[in-house]
């Protein structure tokens, strides 16, 4: 299973580096991280939601609504679904505290990247989690001279207790084990690719000379 952490497709090169990526590897099924911005894929990809989207088509996507080109696309949004065996559950959105208690449907334009306290009661409710997608990160993972961990990712991960956490957003490779469970920030789409064994959930990373961007 091919796994990529965030794309920024909307600038061209990161765009071809993602589709070349799709085409070298030829993927059966993918995991995306976030900020995906490309939404007609050659394979069927199951993503969250980051801060950098589209919001049109992810709240139509969020609806159940099928926008054009979108066939292969699956948004992870307090879902859970099937992929290769594994049950995989994603957040998607950001965290603003100005923003977590308010009713999703009060976010507007560029506020409906954040996730809510709806999202989170919504996915807290879902079971069997092997593997969960997360935009923001859980505290003890990262560390920019302070701790940009989020508490709500932290409760998360210790109501679901999946074997496997995957984190976006931050653009490097970071693990830490936190509560039983691995957590992994990934690299950029541009930097590192990433495979998955459905069976033992084993994580590789995996450098490219693909990328056309910085």
């Amino acid at each position: 299973m091919l796994v990529l952490g965030d794309a920024h497709a909307s600038d061209p090169d990161r765009c071809e580096t993602l589709l070349e990526l799709y085409r070298t590897l030829e993927p059966d099924r993918v995991l995306q991280l976030g900020d995906l911005e490309r939404y007609d894929l050659p394979a069927p990809t199951w993503f969250i939601a980051g801060n950098n989207e589209d919001f049109d088509v992810i709240e139509a996507l969020r609806a159940g609504e099928r926008p054009a080109e979108t066939d292969n696309v699956h948004l992870l949004a307090s879902t859970a679904a099937t992929v290769g065996g594994l049950r995989v559950a994603g957040l998607s959105g950001n965290f603003a505290p100005t923003r977590y208690d308010l009713p999703r449907d009060e976010l507007v334009g560029d506020r409906r990247r954040h996730f809510t306290h709806e999202d989170i009661d919504r996915a807290a409710d879902l079971e069997d989690v092997d593997v969960l997608l997360t935009h923001e990160a859980p505290n003890g993972l990262l560390s920019y001279g302070y701790d940009p961990g989020c508490e709500y990712v932290d409760e998360l991960l210790g109501t679901l207790s999946p074997e496997l956490c995957l984190v976006g957003h931050h653009h490097r490779h970071r693990e830490a084990e936190l509560g039983g469970t691995r957590v992994v920030s990934l690299a950029p789409a541009w930097e590192r690719y990433y495979t998955l064994e459905p069976e033992t959930l084993a994580l590789e990373s995996h450098e490219h000379d693909l990328s056309v961007g910085d």
